[in-house]
């Protein structure tokens, strides 16, 4: 299974939707109608580009470390990367996540444009330090590209840690996530205060609450948006289970309900990458790609709501 993986190209996956339902067991996509290349967005404190379908590892990859656990998600990660992904999320919060994903990465290929971002999850200063210091050992790398106060956790500490973590090249960027609506009214001041790279919420088709304050002043702001839950926890699916894309969904090249929800969060203009958690191979490859074709815009995201609240 390796092999083909790492030698399914990105070409080829745009050329061959047969191949691709071949090899992973999906239904053909219109790929014929997408364009070249993996979207991309801009991260608005660097100029950075960054591919907008990243990946999420809560419950996922939080496995132990035997060759039975780790061996599906090899094949994962590894389609990841070959179609375009750079962002991979994780958090001490994930009981074993990290230090999976530090195993697999030293496993897999073609991973260049790998981004890592984590996050501190404790009270005090040296706690976190030690905390993050750790993060960089179970992820085996020497610089972790975006690290995250995770749920606002003692947030007016470790921020200036990050910060002098960010001056001596420990980090590259520093932010702050939130899974939580309760916590919305506080990340809104902290958002209006503190100089972040980047800010971490729900966002999706059902859940756009969001839409209202948070997006907008992360675009005023010049800070980049990582969005969790995109499939409300799974609920979405349940949802349309059983119901049929709507034909006009293959304008914008849809070929599932994994990529109507994503593309519908990618073409928000404050949204920069998006970060489904999955263990199933068929799951990643249908969720990289919706970071290939069109995208929709603010009239057809519009119908894409109605439609779906009309099922």
């Amino acid at each position: 299974m390796k092999k083909i993986i790492s030698g399914f190209t990105r070409r080829q996956f745009l050329q061959s939707s047969g191949a691709a339902a071949l090899m992973y067991g999906l239904a053909p996509s219109p790929v014929g109608a997408m364009e070249p290349g993996v979207i991309k967005k801009m991260i608005p404190s660097s100029g950075e580009q960054l591919s907008v379908i990243g990946l999420g590892t809560s419950r996922t990859f939080d496995v132990d470390s035997s060759n039975a656990a780790q061996s599906p998600l090899v094949a994962v990660m590894q389609a990841f990367f070959d179609q375009g992904g750079q962002l991979i999320d994780s958090s001490p919060m994930y009981g074993s996540a990290e230090a999976v994903t530090g195993s697999l990465l030293q496993t897999v290929t073609n991973k260049s444009g790998l981004f890592t971002a984590t996050k501190v999850w404790t009270n005090g200063k040296n706690e976190g330090i030690r905390q993050m210091q750790q993060s960089l050992q179970r992820l085996g790398v020497d610089q972790i590209d975006l690290m995250q106060i995770h749920n606002l956790r003692d947030w007016r500490t470790h921020i200036d840690t990050l910060q002098d973590w960010k001056a001596q090249g420990k980090i590259r960027y520093l932010g702050i996530t939130t899974s939580h609506g309760r916590y919305h009214a506080e990340l809104e001041t902290i958002l209006q205060q503190q100089e972040l790279d980047f800010v971490q919420f729900s966002y999706n088709i059902e859940d756009r609450s969001v839409e209202q304050r948070l997006l907008p002043l992360a675009r005023e702001r010049g800070i980049a948006t990582l969005i969790n839950r995109p499939y409300q926890r799974g609920s979405l699916f349940r949802q349309v289970r059983g119901k049929p894309l709507p034909d006009w969904a293959a304008d914008i090249d849809c070929a599932s309900w994994g990529q109507f929800f994503l593309k519908f969060i990618a073409a928000h203009p404050a949204v920069t990458c998006i970060i489904p958690a999955t263990s199933k191979l068929k799951h990643m490859v249908d969720n990289m790609a919706a970071g290939y074709g069109r995208l929709p815009d603010e009239s057809m995201r519009q119908r894409m709501i109605k439609y779906l609240e009309s099922i």
